[in-house]
């Protein structure tokens, strides 16, 4: 009779181990099927260039961000002492298509 039990018992233990290796099975080619999926979406995607990282590149992003904080000042302040919103608006517009004319004149190079 204890054969019997151990018997069972190791069935019971290959059983579960074969289950768990066929739940590895899939898992790995879920992950499979994930890496191909995400590698034809790269394929697809452009790739991503690093970011200047000299000094002239720093001084430009300065710049640059200078520029952008002075124009969000600038229609914040408008926002709160305009209350029409088509003024707001054109303001906003307007300061869209001034960023890269005021960029040249205030940085250009002399």
């Amino acid at each position: 009779m204890p054969s019997g039990v151990r018997a069972k018992a190791r069935e019971e233990r290959e059983r579960q181990a074969a289950e768990a290796a066929a739940a590895r099975v899939d898992a790995q080619a879920r992950a499979a099927r994930g890496q191909r999926r995400r590698a034809r979406l790269a394929r697809l995607l452009p790739t991503r260039t690093g970011r200047q990282t000299g000094a002239f590149a720093r001084r430009r992003r300065i710049r640059i961000q200078v520029l952008l904080v002075g124009l969000v000042v600038l229609n914040a302040l408008l926002w709160f002492a305009e209350p029409s919103p088509s003024i707001r608006a054109l303001a906003l517009v307007a300061s869209v298509l001034a960023a890269p004319v005021l960029y040249t004149v205030l940085f250009r190079k002399a």
